[in-house]
């Protein structure tokens, strides 16, 4: 591809008029990109991208051209400075800003969260446990008031402290040494996810004078707490080396542990329940490989090279979770995604399956015991042991849940029906319940669950019992959950099944106030994302209830792409189906229009990353729906990026979107979508296009590009104020953030309050009904 940067030296964006001093009568003028024009040619096919210089982010001239776009967005949405005011305070007010998580315990030690009132980050915390041989007791989490600080308590690391003189903080992990006397922590001060791998003296507070810099997510001790090992990532930001630092000496002579060369392969590590192993998984979204490697004991014994466990050969997913029973054997519960049938054949299990087998005899899959047999109806995402008991994360009905068996049972010798899976029940039909992290110690196994209106609760389950103890529900003051309904509805889809033909109904989560009418007359924001099996789960949030409370229906599309219909539900929306992803979401949005809940005219769409690529791609096949779009970091111009394998993840992706380099169809088929390159000349609606300049994974030149290919192109009324049914296109960029904006609490809360009241505006939603 030609090199745009140079072309574009004596071409500068046109810059907006000084807004300040303008009357009030005078609108301002959006800032206009370069036209410098840079040739693309694939499968024979040649593209023209005028905005390609936009890419070169440390020309003055790009930097000037972003300072531009914010000075107009500046102006453009001075007028809902007041609604944004009302936005931030009410997320204010419905948070208690002094508060704590509920202590989770590790050896000798109970670990917990403090945030305080006025300050951005967390602090993080310990107390002493006790042994007293009572082992619910024991294990039962002392109660934390807010500003009341417990006997023997620690700060292991204060966010705000390590923020301070930093424009962005962001930590990417933190890991406790086995004596507990040291904690290993990664930060970034830039947002781009490159972090510093530093140590620290819990009780003197001190950093040891180890630090590795450039790092990518994910510390951890070994069993001796003199070794640490972290990931490194290569040029195009793919976690490809696993590295291990031994205290005390020079980092230029960390060893390499695990290096993976292929291009399409993430690699990370994570440690198992008896901290005896190191696991190194290798994989995308469609083939995994999992190594290990045997701890030991003692600093002064050499490190193992990593052992094989289940290769890529056998093209599964696979996730591993060694466990020692009580008759000394080593086994491995693997959840997977195919198995050998009785006569040797591969048959496919796409919604995952548990199988045991012992560590000595995993190369051998005629030796693989199925424990929970693959179901059409239920998704297996993962399983979680402790010293008595199994737990399983599952999917049915769209709804994350978790199941709970006896390990002895699991590990024995029955067939799968004989194990005994039990599930806690809750109240609500649309919810979420997660396994959290556990100790294997612990009689408990710790849950958390949510819904669209029900706060974040911690739950200990006894596992011997099933019995439930709330630790915790998340205080929103100000919120009654009988205030709000939450429904299901289902859209019919207009593309079938890409794999059966099937007519397909594509599930909505329709959340409103309950004292909404039905007259459609409210306002509507729809929501999607379809993307990495990723599952738009119920969460509930505080800011949504500013959207709810002025009578906004908030509607999550569970489109394809994503997981919540299962493995199938994924498949028929990535590569050839894509486009599926896209159709459901205008399907969707038809569907709302026609319920007679929401004002047709009255809707507005959002989605962040490739949710924002959902967004350019639903604008440009039905601007018409929409009054306004909210794109976060959206993935605009996916195309371009995935064309060139040297830029952040562009490889990775291959998985999911195909590989237009090789594949003249994926090119053919992602060129006929990607949202830069398909904008029309017909009118579209009010555009928030938000980003950061520091972004690794969505780069701030996606949005930048779209907003001025768009700005060019478009029919519609870009000069009308909003709140007056204009439709402005504005770029808002984040300068000193990452992928997920600013890194602050209040800052968050501040740039969600900008996006609310520009929806809201376009709305004409501003005032509250309660």
């Amino acid at each position: 591809m030609p090199d745009a940067q140079h072309r574009a030296d004596d071409v500068v964006a046109t810059q907006p008029d000084a807004l300040a001093h303008r009357s009030p009568a005078a609108r301002p003028t959006p800032p206009v990109a370069a036209v410098v024009p840079t040739t693309r040619t694939v499968h024979g096919e040649e593209f023209a991208d005028d905005y390609e210089w936009l890419r070169a982010k440390e020309d003055q001239r790009v930097l000037d051209h972003l300072h531009a776009e914010n000075a107009y967005t500046e102006a453009v949405t001075a007028d809902q400075a007041d609604l944004r005011a009302a936005i931030f305070g009410e997320i204010k007010a419905h948070t208690v800003e002094t508060d704590q998580s509920v202590p989770a315990r590790r050896d000798r030690w109970w670990y917990f969260v403090r945030t305080i009132e006025g300050e951005q980050y967390p602090v993080h915390c310990r107390v002493p446990a006790r042994d007293t041989g009572d082992l619910e007791a024991d294990w039962t989490p002392p109660v934390v008031a807010a500003g009341e600080t417990l006997p023997g308590e620690q700060v292991i690391l204060d966010g705000n402290a390590e923020a301070a003189g930093h424009p962005f903080f962001s930590l990417g992990g933190m890991h406790i040494s086995p004596d507990g006397e040291r904690v290993a922590y990664a930060v970034d001060h830039a947002g781009d996810e490159r972090f510093t791998l530093r140590v620290r003296d819990i009780a003197t507070g001190e950093d040891l004078p180890d630090a590795v810099e450039n790092i990518a997510h994910g510390v951890r001790f070994d069993r001796s707490g003199a070794r640490v090992f972290y990931t490194l990532w290569d040029d195009s930001w793919r976690p490809y080396r696993v590295m291990v630092h031994t205290l005390g000496t020079d980092p230029a002579e960390d060893v390499l542990v695990y290096e993976e060369s292929d291009p399409g392969m993430w690699t990370g590590f994570e440690g198992v329940a008896d901290r005896t192993q190191l696991l190194i998984g290798v994989g995308n979204s469609e083939v995994s490989e999992t190594w290990v490697v045997d701890l030991p004991e003692s600093a002064d014994e050499p490190l193992p090279a990593p052992r094989l466990l289940v290769p890529r050969a056998w093209g599964m997913l696979a996730d591993v979770e060694p466990v020692t029973g009580g008759d000394g054997v080593r086994r491995l519960l693997i959840v997977h995604d195919a198995e050998l049938t009785g006569d040797g054949a591969e048959r496919l299990a796409p919604n995952g399956m548990l199988s045991v087998v012992t560590e000595a005899d995993v190369a051998d899959r005629s030796t693989w015991r199925t424990v929970v047999p693959h179901r059409e109806d239920v998704k297996v995402d993962g399983v979680m042991v402790t010293l008595t008991h199994a737990a399983l994360a599952v999917r049915r009905e769209t709804t994350p849940r978790v199941v709970v068996a006896e390990l002895d049972a699991v590990l024995g010798s029955g067939d799968a029906g004989s194990v005994g899976w039990r599930e806690p029940a809750f109240e609500e039909e649309l919810y979420a319940c997660h396994l959290a992290s556990t100790a294997a110690e612990s009689p408990f196994l710790r849950l958390a669950y949510t819904s669209w209106i029900t706060p974040a609760r911690v739950l200990d389950v006894v596992a011997a019992t099933g019995e439930v103890h709330l630790r915790r529900e998340v205080e929103v003051p100000g919120h009654d959950p009988a205030d709000y309904a939450v429904e299901r509805w289902w859209a019919p889809a207009s593309e079938p099944s890409a794999a059966t033909g099937a007519d397909v109904r594509v599930p909505l989560t329709v959340i409103r106030r309950k004292d909404v009418a039905q007259d459609a007359s409210a306002p509507c924001v729809v929501y999607g994302y379809g993307s990495y099996e990723m599952s738009m789960d119920p969460a509930f949030g505080v800011a949504r209830l500013s959207l709810l409370d002025r009578g906004v229906v908030y509607v999550v599309a569970h489109v394809r792409g994503g997981g919540e219909l299962g493995r199938a539900w994924y498949e028929d929306g990535k590569k050839a189906a894509k486009a599926h992803t896209f159709t459901d979401f205008v399907d969707a949005t038809r569907s709302v229009a026609d319920s007679g809940w929401v004002d047709p005219a009255r809707i507005a769409a959002t989605g962040g990353s490739a949710g924002g690529l959902l967004m350019g791609a639903v604008l440009n096949r039905a601007p018409e729906l929409y009054r306004a779009c909210l794109a976060v970091v959206p993935f605009v111009d996916a195309l371009t990026t995935i064309l060139d394998p040297d830029l952040p993840l562009s490889a990775l992706e291959w998985e999911e979107w195909g590989n237009p380099i090789t594949d003249p169809e994926i090119y053919r088929l992602m060129k006929s979508y990607t949202p830069y390159e398909n904008v029309r000349a017909v009118d579209y609606p009010a555009i928030a296009a938000v980003t950061s300049l520091n972004d690794t994974r969505v780069l701030y030149v996606e949005p930048a590009k779209w907003v001025a290919q768009l700005r060019r192109t478009v029919t519609s009324d870009q000069a009308t104020p909003l709140a007056e049914g204009g439709s402005p296109i504005l770029l808002r960029t984040e300068m000193d953030g990452g992928h997920g904006g600013a890194s602050g609490r209040y800052q968050g809360w501040e740039d969600t309050a900008w996006e609310y009241a520009f929806l809201l505006t376009a709305l004409g939603a501003t005032r509250r009904t309660v």
